[in-house]
């Protein structure tokens, strides 16, 4: 099966915070101020709702027979009807594995209500065996299915009190992590029309999910030691083989980072 890891970077959706909180007419960075202040006083968090989230960068590795792919869908300029669009054309048709962090929890619903806003189609995605019958069995919605497999809800147990960060399950594997860019810091580049820098911080944080996901295939017994090695090597090839400098950096981290491996593991013990 074609496997397909994803991540979404957005930004408040202040089209419908002013229509939501009345605030027609004020500049767009004081409408997402009075968004999040709102929402602070609604719930004690100024994280917003799901559906006033806004998508402006998806990224994904995609992993299908010897090919290793890392890129981000559209371009800089893509609307969000674009970038969604496109995501889930190719669930239409790949039907890929689809692999995430925290995509239940959160990129996934937003999928969901931005496809709503715009009018994008996702049969295929939204199918649970009334046309596909293996879909009945194996679908994109069930929690406990394998043909989305979140990495930090499976991780966890299904356990809200055992969920960890990506970041910190990265960098406890000896992966590069962050580097320095992290989820809050997207509105402000967006502010400033730093796009690539959005869709270059995305596509890392999918390769991160990529690394941990091998590591998860040899925890459940589909790799052995000499298969994750050679999947580690694909990786590398990828990285050594780009000229762009987030991927130039996340290689040089890694290769400076004390990795733990089931190799080094075995070797301590």
């Amino acid at each position: 099966m074609k496997t397909m890891v994803f991540d979404i970077e957005t930004v408040p959706d202040v089209e419908s915070g002013k229509r939501i909180l009345n605030l027609e007419g004020l500049p767009d960075a004081e409408v997402a101020k009075a968004m999040t202040f709102h929402r602070l006083q609604e719930t004690g968090s100024d994280f917003l709702p799901l559906h006033l989230q806004r998508i402006v960068a998806i990224s994904v590795v995609g992993r299908h027979r010897d090919n290793l792919k890392a890129m981000s869908l559209g371009t800089a300029e893509s609307s969000e009807q674009e970038l969604v669009t496109r995501f889930f054309e190719a669930i239409e048709r790949h039907a890929p594995e689809l692999v995430s962090w925290n995509g239940s929890g959160f990129d996934l619903p937003v999928l969901h209500y931005r496809s709503l806003l715009h009018g994008i189609q996702a049969p295929r995605y939204w199918e649970t065996g009334d046309n596909e019958q293996a879909f009945r069995y194996n679908n994109y919605l069930s929690r406990f299915h394998w043909r989305h497999i979140d990495l930090m809800d499976v991780l966890s147990g299904f356990q809200g009190r055992s969920r960890a960060s990506l970041n910190d399950i990265a960098t406890m594997l000896g992966l590069p992590g962050k580097l320095g860019f992290s989820g809050d810091m997207v509105w402000d580049h967006y502010q400033r029309g730093e796009i690539e820098a959005i869709r270059n911080y995305c596509e890392t944080d999918v390769m991160n999910t990529w690394l941990v996901y091998l590591r998860f295939q040899y925890l459940r017994g589909q790799f052995d030691a000499q298969a994750l090695a050679d999947e580690h090597a694909r990786v590398r090839r990828l990285l050594d083989t780009s000229d762009a400098p987030h991927w130039k950096a996340f290689g040089a981290a890694w290769m400076q980072s004390d990795a733990v491996t089931p190799g080094s593991m075995a070797d301590q013990g």
